[in-house]
């Protein structure tokens, strides 16, 4: 059975940001209708949360499809209306478990131009490895923090550093950490004062955030 699936075109006129599609829950024919229906608008088709044999079949398809295993995401064309700013973004990981939410980001970022870098093993497990970091992170306008376990990377980044922070908790860790429960929790009760907190693993919605920050600064 097909379904007409539609896809917001007019979200770039009304927020600056286009629409990405969120492959997990969608079939191949899916994911190729919509696919087809973007790029003839001459748009970028960014695909988050695709696995492996989705994103293959996509990219027989597309000579310029580009699939990020690592971040689960794939792209099919250029964003041909980038954000013109100087305005920088850094992405802060605890470990490399959290490494999907963080390229989810950085790749959501990129696409539209924006200069970030991501910083990962920096956990508060380890302080000293934050703190050796801590001059070039404070270099960048916005930061974005992706942790798991007990999520309190971003209390403490929040509270040595004065820039927007857009904190993720990461669904990584043993027993209480429930699936990133833990982290979420702890990261909303955070005692640095101006965290904003993104769902669980949202590392597109913390790039969108951070975009809508940037756009308001430029």
């Amino acid at each position: 059975m097909n379904f007409d699936i539609k896809f917001d075109f007019q979200r770039r006129e009304r927020l600056g940001l286009i629409e990405a599609i969120w492959g997990q829950d969608k079939s191949i024919d899916q994911l190729k209708r919509l696919s087809e229906s973007v790029l003839s608008k001459n748009e970028v088709v960014f695909i988050t949360r695709i696995n492996c044999e989705k994103a293959n079949y996509l990219l027989g398809l597309y000579d310029d499809a580009r699939f990020y295993e690592e971040a689960n995401c794939l792209i099919i064309g250029k964003n041909l209306n980038k954000i013109n700013t100087n305005k920088k973004v850094a992405i802060i990981a605890g470990g490399s478990s959290d490494l999907l939410v963080t390229l989810e980001a950085q790749l959501s970022l990129e696409i539209y131009g924006v200069n970030c870098k991501s910083f990962i093993d920096v956990g508060v497990a380890g302080l000293h490895r934050l703190m050796s970091q801590l001059d070039e992170i404070n270099k960048y306008d916005v930061l974005i923090v992706c942790a798991g376990m007990e999520g309190a990377l971003a209390t403490v980044v929040g509270g040595l550093l004065a820039q927007p922070i857009i904190a993720v908790p990461v669904s990584v860790g043993y027993g209480v950490s429930k699936d990133g429960e833990t982290a979420l929790n702890s990261m909303l009760s955070s005692c640095s004062p101006g965290i904003a907190v993104m769902n669980i693993d949202n590392g597109y919605g913390a790039a969108m955030a951070a975009l809508r920050i940037i756009k308001s600064l430029s």
